[in-house]
């Protein structure tokens, strides 16, 4: 439940109402940790899967053990018959979150000794990643006993063709100039919805955001034409939302004006697409930055990775994986290249001996 409070955000209450006190102290180590709200909400949807069905299990969360674990993995990965399976990456999230929340307990004293979520029993007693080299790529390896197999996905990006069609549906130049921000910035969402007003700098070319993870502030260079699209909606807001250099950059259209919230533009991008019958979402316009980005033999890969934001260049580099429309249309294009040489291709002379009309009949038609 949303609590609307700053120490307590979220509480996740039983049957009676009352609060879940284990999940309550975790939420608050979870906070001292730094997690934002929205991990803790994450984690919480977790949680409150697990306690709903020990509840109905008639099992207290300090007495489950690896059977319950066990039976709780089966029923997220067959399903009840009200509805469909969970996904594996959801059921890997909830996974790693249980087991963290019984790893908490254990080393407080709260709770049972034996984790319910133990590691995979090929690893017990043994340190991790003994028999790696270390001097190979790693692609990692189930840990949780439970954890199912998560394929790894390539980020879904725009086509231009796709991204013209979108754009040119856009309403308004306040929209315009969102979607040239995040296309030429790569920054999250929540993260350009963070600029201020004197965290824009049209001269050098430079707006000022909010890191989501890390909350430290970062200037990120954008095109030319989001800067004239955003001086557009400036123009045309101009005394209506209030001016200051810590004043929000982005305010709402409709009366009376009020800051610009992630579900706004969210809900906005989903009108387009949908009018434009597109899939595309929100964050595919930061994967399509990234990759115009990477697909730029000019620009190094570390400065890529500065700009994402992201920790790890290992994380960047997925950027370089083609993308499944180029792969598609670069080998069709090598098959028609193949079928107009072999076309061109002379066809040498029969062998002598051989009589021309069976070879007409064997590889139908004429040999010379």
């Amino acid at each position: 439940m949303k609590t609307g409070e700053v120490l307590e955000p979220y509480r996740l209450l039983d049957a009676e109402g009352v609060s879940v006190e284990p999940v309550a102290v975790y939420f608050r180590e979870l906070q001292a940790a730094d997690r934002s709200v929205a991990t803790i909400r994450s984690y919480g949807m977790d949680l409150l899967r697990w306690f709903r069905f020990l509840w109905a299990a008639g099992v207290c969360w300090d007495r489950a053990s690896s059977a319950q674990a066990r039976d709780f993995a089966r029923w997220l990965q067959l399903g009840a018959q009200d509805r469909a399976p969970y996904s594996r990456s959801v059921r890997a999230h909830s996974e790693t979150v249980l087991r963290g929340f019984y790893d908490y307990h254990r080393d407080e004293g709260t709770g049972p000794v034996l984790n319910p979520f133990s590691l995979d029993r090929s690893r017990r007693g043994r340190r991790a990643h003994a028999h790696h080299n270390p001097m190979a790529p790693h692609r990692g390896e189930r840990i949780g006993r439970y954890r199912p197999v998560v394929a790894s996905r390539i980020p879904r990006s725009v086509p231009d063709d796709e991204f013209n069609e979108i754009f040119a549906r856009l309403p308004s130049d306040r929209d315009r100039a969102l979607v040239a921000f995040y296309v030429s910035t790569g920054a999250r969402a929540c993260e350009l919805l963070s600029v201020r007003q004197g965290g824009v700098a049209p001269g050098r070319q430079l707006i000022t955001v909010v890191r989501k993870g890390s909350g430290a502030s970062q200037q990120l260079p954008a095109s030319s034409d989001a800067f004239v699209w955003l001086r557009l909606y400036q123009l045309q807001v101009e005394g209506l939302v209030p001016s200051g250099r810590q004043e929000p950059l982005w305010w709402t259209l409709r009366r009376p004006v009020r800051p610009l919230t992630y579900h706004g533009v969210h809900r906005m991008f989903e009108r387009v697409t949908a009018r434009a019958g597109t899939r595309a979402t929100l964050h595919s316009l930061r994967h399509t930055a990234a990759y115009r980005m990477a697909e730029d033999p000019t620009l190094p890969l570390t400065d890529v990775q500065a700009v994402l934001g992201h920790a790890l260049l290992s994380t960047t580099q997925i950027y370089l994986t083609p993308r499944k429309e180029d792969v598609i249309r670069r080998v069709l294009t090598h098959h028609e290249e193949q079928s107009r040489r072999a076309a061109e291709r002379p066809v040498p002379p029969a062998a002598p001996g051989y009589r021309p009309e069976t070879l007409d009949v064997l590889f139908g038609g004429p040999v010379s």
